[in-house]
């Protein structure tokens, strides 16, 4: 008989052993105070998706995107707020997104603390994109969602 592949990660104050911080995207700069851990799915060839845990300083926000794939979060720490095309709705501890495809979407950590969730996509997915100014004014024209876009 084999080994298993199973594992525990374990965590200790929203880090997990051997698991590395990493910086949220290696360039660009519509976003502020984001880091990035891959937990599951990139050494797993089984898994068909990935789970990473995002976490954003408070006052920070992730950047303003879109794209083909769905994916799924799960608010684990804190709490803040994500724009979903024309609407801006408020995120509190246990909270859960669903964000479909094509979607323009971009998370805010409140002032007082850090915003944290697991974000769970598929292996095999498109790469985000940045809204031009024409999608942007196309798909959003709530006057508080225009205030709070950061790009």
């Amino acid at each position: 008989m084999g080994e298993s592949k199973s594992r525990i990660l374990k965590s200790g104050n929203f880090n997990w052993k051997k698991v590395e911080k990493q910086v949220y995207k290696a360039s660009g700069s519509g976003f502020q105070g984001v880091h990035r851990y891959s937990l599951l799915g990139n050494d797993i060839p089984e898994l068909n998706f990935h789970t990473r845990y995002f976490e954003i300083r408070p006052g920070g926000y992730s950047s303003l995107e879109m794209h083909r794939h769905p994916h799924s979060v799960v608010v684990i720490r804190g709490s803040g707020s994500v724009i979903l095309d024309n609407e801006l709705h408020h995120l509190d501890l246990h909270d859960v997104v669903f964000i479909a495809p094509d979607t323009i979407h971009q998370f805010f950590a409140g002032q007082q603390r850090e915003l944290g969730f697991l974000c769970m996509v598929d292996r095999y997915r498109d790469k985000p994109v940045v809204p031009d100014q024409e999608t942007i004014q196309k798909k959003i024209k709530n006057p508080e969602v225009l205030k709070k876009i950061r790009v």
